[in-house]
Order: structure tokens, then C-alpha cells, then sequence
């Protein structure tokens, strides 16, 4: 797995030669970030450390209310069937995982006791199994005791086809969860997994309670009454939910992490826009914290002049792109559109699609809409360092573009717009409301005009777009237009996921009632292979040029075009001090949040 140099080198971090700060500095140098450099030390014997809190409490509660607005209100509270961020963050606030992802990229142990490691015995040598010690005395909001039957359990609620559970993908590598005894369990793999810290971790590793789901697994998980009425292990008991609107919870007395939570209530409230959501932090302090803030960057400069809050930055991998639709969504086959049995009639063309990432002025982009919260980049795949090609590049050419489109065999007609065979270049570009998208849209759209292409701007409102409702046409997922543009965070400092989703099992079609992750219906033998291998490879340098090879074989077919590397960005409360982590979702580390007296 590791050349001898490098196997010297975990051998003296282990026995105490050498120190772990030297180690990660090392790494840094040829090229890895910590958050690898500590990957491989885990994977090499040495236990990981784990980060100190932002600060030391000295008792639970006492400060008072914590006041979130949520721009898009969360309509559901359970998180397997979480579509979305918004719904993520809900269900959250009560729902807990083993582990999540702290501000440096390193895993923080939530109901776990600690984070396996080959030292502690919990990774097994040939990556094919993972055993979690579970937190002693953790205990559900109605009093039962949360054990090992309950981690187990939510691994074959997940598994039920029937289900239809949004988390599947999280559990897909595992063959089995088993019980060794009340707070242990061991998680096998069905083959040689390398980031065996996906199932039971993170957002869709949050683990709901057997005793009250039991009875609703399978064809009934929708009917379950506590799907709108959380029963968890987190830092605050539900009080009240209105879909779409507020949420309300108030301190656990008995929260599993001591002087822990800090504050006594929250209220989360949803609706409305970024802009004014980012005015009701920043501008008037009538909330204490707003998320996803996707305002343009002079607005928030503006807003920050004289205000009572400020803009937060997280750094991780999200990316802001414009997806290509490789199916044609105007043309129906067995009652579905964008068939995975049709081609797109314009798209399909290579040429077409290189043309179209010529006209993606990202500079202007930037410089007009994002600012502080974005960088340009040709890539899919952004972070961590390791896993980021240096062999992509992007541009910005009209000529170029029409000198692609001729070739193609678009001609300029009287009116301007392009022609081939009586038929027009026009294309249908949709995204979800909120200004910096419908900017972005503008900016292309014009561009695309000079080029000859007709482009018809679609704006839906976001509630809808991101759904997983089956009768709504209107949905990313379902992709009846011909480009789309949104945002995919990146929730963990490793790839496996991020890039999994464009593999050609998992497409969307009506038969999966669009929950595969792969829209635009893409498929490449090349890159499927990649993934798989990406999967299976233990030694983490060679994983990292498959994963860059998966990006690169994205940037060569134009699947998206990558319009902006996104900074996370939040507004607080001048005195507020959130823990935001650029690989987790914003409330993932509620529990540490605190005020400044």
C-alpha cells in the first residue's frame, strides 16, 4: 500500500520519532492536504486526533434563543428521505450520525466513542470491515436508551428498496451491519473500501430510532408519524414544525456531550429569499444566522457596512456548474422524458457541447456576482488538493464557440440564430430562483447570442426544482430542459460520492422514480471504470489520479460545465460564533455553537 519511505515515516509518527504536525507538513509538500495526511496515518496505524472545541463551556444552556432562517424552508424532518440541504439541516438539529466532518476536514466523533483506526482495532488491515464503538448512556429523546440494535437497524431500513430511502447510496458498499454486542457494531464491506467513513456518517448517516420506525420500514416509511415529529439523540427536542415554514426545539437536559448545547431554544424559520435573509442577519440582527448565502458579493459588502452581522466563508469542494443534457427532453418514450432510449438532437454532438463551455464567461461571473465566495475553475472536482487535476483549463471564446458550430454544421441565419436542416439552435436553460443564478443566466444567454444559439431562461422556484416529488416535472432531476445550473455540495473531504453519482448505474429514469443522482444521463465505460477502481484501490496516491482521471474524462465530454468553485458562505450575528465546516452541512456542528458574552 505505502512505498518504504513513506511506511518509515507512519512507523515514526506511531512509535514517537516523529511528531504528527511534521508528518501532515510533509504531505502538504508533495501535494496532499491535512485532511489526507491524517487519512493516511489513520490507515497506517496512528489514531487520529481530534480537534479541540471551539471553546471549553462550563454549562449546559443559559444562552438564551438561537434565531436560524433557512431561505428554503425544510419540509420534511426525516433524513433518508432528505432530497435536499434544506431538509438535511432540519432533520439534523435532532437527528445525530456516529461521526461528522469538523473545519479541517477531519472526522469528530458525535455518537460514536471514538473514530476506528487500525491502531485502536476498528479498521481491519484489508479495508473490508469498520467496527464503531458506540457512546456509552446516549439516549433518545423519549428516554430509551439509543444501542447498537438501532444502528443496525437503520442499515436495513436503508437497504429496503421499498423504502425508497435517499441515503441508500451511503450504505451500497456495505453487505452487512452487525451487532457485537450493545454498543458495538461491526459494518462489513462487500469489497475493499477505502473511505469506509460514509455509511453512518455525516448527513445521510444520521440514525433515527428503531422503536418508533420499526413498524414503518419498507412500503409504510412514508406513513410513519414521525417522519414530521423527530424523536433523536440531539442537542434539542422538537417542540413544533409547520413544512415550509418554522421549526422550534428547546434544550435536551439530557444530552449525551457535557455543557452541552448552548443555547436554550431554536427556531428555524423558512421562506423568503437570500437577499432578504442576508438583510435579517446582517443589516437589522433580527436573526442570529442565515445560510447559503447566494447574494451577489457587492450586496453583502454593502450590507456590511455599519451592520450588526457579518458574512462566515467555509472552503470545501462545492461547485456551481451547468449541467448538459444528454437525452432528449422534448421527446417521450414510455411515458418518460429525457429517455435514457433517445439522444439529445443538438447535444449529442460533442462540438455543440464545447462550443457551449466556450461561452461561460467565468471572470464576469465572478467579478459581477460572486466575489469573496467564488473561484474560477475548469473542474468538477475541487477539493481536497490531492484529488485536483492540474490538466484542465478553461476559456472564454465567442469565436472560437461559432467556429465550432459551423464545423458542426450550424449555420448563421437572417435572423441571427443558427440552422441546420430547417431546424433553429435553440436551447432551453433552466435553474432555481435567487438572483445570483438568474445573473449567471443573463451573463450566458448573452453570450450565447453572439454565437448564433437561441436561449430561453427557465426559472423555478427552488422549493420545486430540488424536490422528490414524482409528479413534478419541473425538477433537476427529472431534466425536461436542454442545460441545466444549481450547486452539488460536497459533504466530505473524499470524492467517493461526488464522482459516484455520474456512474451509468446510476442514472435517473422513471423507473428509479428519478432519485439516481446521475441527470444528465451520461455514461462513459472509461469513467465507470475509473470509479469502480477508485472504489477498490487502498492505496490513497493511486486512488487520487483515479479520481482525477474520473474528472478529467467529465472536463474532455463536457457533462457540466464548471462555472464557479463555491465558498460556502453564511451571514451571523456580530457576537454569534457558528462552526461551519466547508465538508459538512452548516448544522452538522450545532452543538458547539456559542455566543460571545
Amino acid at each position: 500500500m505505502f512505498d518504504k519511505n513513506l511506511r518509515g515515516m507512519i512507523d515514526d509518527v506511531r512509535d514517537g520519532r516523529m511528531d504528527r504536525r511534521a508528518f501532515v507538513k510533509r504531505m502538504i509538500a508533495v501535494g496532499l492536504t491535512a485532511p489526507m495526511a491524517n487519512q493516511i496515518l489513520s490507515l497506517g496505524g496512528v489514531a487520529m486526533a481530534q480537534s479541540p472545541s471551539p471553546y471549553k463551556p462550563t454549562k449546559r444552556g443559559g444562552g438564551g434563543p438561537l434565531k436560524l432562517l433557512w431561505w428554503q424552508g425544510p419540509t420534511l424532518l426525516n433524513p433518508h428521505f432528505a432530497t435536499g440541504t434544506k431538509d438535511q439541516d432540519g432533520s439534523r438539529v435532532f437527528y445525530e450520525p456516529l461521526a461528522s466532518w469538523d473545519t479541517e476536514g477531519k472526522l469528530n466523533p458525535i455518537l460514536a466513542a471514538e473514530i476506528p483506526s487500525i491502531q485502536n482495532g476498528g479498521l481491519a488491515a484489508d479495508a473490508k470491515s469498520v467496527v464503531w464503538k458506540l457512546k456509552p448512556g446516549v439516549k433518545w429523546h423519549d428516554g430509551k436508551p439509543f444501542t447498537a440494535d438501532d444502528a443496525v437497524f437503520n442499515f436495513e431500513y436503508c437497504s429496503d428498496p421499498a423504502t425508497a430511502a435517499v441515503s441508500v447510496g451511503s450504505y451500497g458498499d456495505v453487505s452487512a451491519v452487525e451487532k457485537i454486542d450493545d454498543l458495538t457494531i461491526r459494518v462489513v464491506f462487500k469489497k475493499p473500501t477505502p473511505f469506509w467513513a460514509n455509511a453512518f456518517v455525516g448527513a445521510y448517516g444520521c440514525l433515527i430510532p428503531k422503536h418508533l420506525f420499526a413498524e414503518y420500514k419498507g412500503s409504510k416509511s412514508r406513513e410513519a408519524p414521525n417522519n414530521l415529529k423527530p424523536v433523536g439523540t440531539g442537542p434539542y427536542k422538537f417542540v413544533e414544525f409547520k413544512p415550509g415554514d418554522q421549526i422550534r426545539g428547546e434544550i435536551n437536559p439530557d444530552y449525551h456531550m457535557p455543557n452541552r448545547p448552548y443555547f436554550d431554544t431554536f427556531e428555524l424559520k423558512g421562506g423568503g429569499d437570500a437577499v432578504s435573509a442576508a438583510r435579517a442577519i446582517i443589516q437589522t440582527g433580527e436573526y442570529d444566522y442565515a445560510w447559503n448565502m447566494q447574494v451577489e458579493d457587492e450586496v453583502l459588502l454593502r450590507l456590511e457596512k455599519g451592520g450588526k452581522g457579518k458574512t462566515v466563508y467555509a472552503p470545501g469542494g462545492d461547485i456551481e456548474f451547468i449541467a448538459i443534457n444528454f437525452t432528449d427532453p422534448n421527446t417521450e418514450v414510455d411515458g418518460e422524458r429525457s429517455s435514457m432510449k433517445t439522444k439529445h438532437p443538438i447535444l449529442s454532438d460533442p462540438r455543440a457541447r464545447q462550443a457551449l463551455a466556450l461561452l461561460v464567461d467565468r471572470d464576469s461571473v465572478k467579478k459581477a456576482i460572486y466575489g469573496r465566495a467564488g473561484r474560477t475553475t475548469a473542474s468538477y472536482l475541487n477539493g481536497p488538493e490531492e484529488f485536483v487535476s492540474k490538466n484542465t483549463r478553461w476559456e472564454f471564446s465567442i469565436e472560437k464557440a461559432a467556429a465550432l458550430l459551423d464545423e458542426a454544421g450550424w449555420k448563421v441565419g437572417s435572423d441571427g440564430i443558427r440552422e441546420k436542416d430547417g431546424k433553429k439552435l435553440k436551447l432551453l436553460y433552466q435553474t432555481s430562483i435567487n438572483g445570483p443564478r438568474q445573473k449567471t443566466q443573463a451573463i450566458v444567454k448573452q453570450a450565447c447570442q453572439k454565437a448564433g444559439i437561441d436561449v430561453e431562461l427557465k426559472s423555478v422556484v427552488a422549493s420545486v426544482f430540488f424536490s422528490s416529488d414524482v409528479a413534478n416535472p419541473d425538477t433537476y432531476a427529472k431534466f425536461y430542459s436542454d442545460i441545466e445550473m444549481f450547486q452539488i455540495p460536497m459533504t466530505q473531504p473524499d470524492p467517493a460520492l461526488h464522482m459516484r453519482r455520474y456512474h451509468s448505474r446510476n442514472i435517473a429514469t422513471k423507473e428509479n422514480k428519478w432519485q439516481g443522482g446521475n441527470f444528465p444521463r451520461w455514461a462513459n465505460k472509461d469513467f465507470d471504470a475509473a470509479v469502480d477502481a477508485a472504489e477498490n484501490e487502498i492505496d490513497p496516491l493511486k486512488r487520487a489520479d483515479l479520481y482525477i482521471k474520473c474528472n478529467d474524462l467529465m472536463w474532455q465530454d463536457n457533462v457540466v460545465i464548471p462555472v464557479m468553485h463555491r465558498i460556502k458562505v453564511g451571514a451571523a450575528s456580530n457576537t454569534l460564533r457558528p462552526v461551519i465546516s466547508g465538508w459538512a452541512n452548516d448544522l452538522d456542528n450545532l452543538q458547539d455553537w456559542y455566543r460571545d458574552a
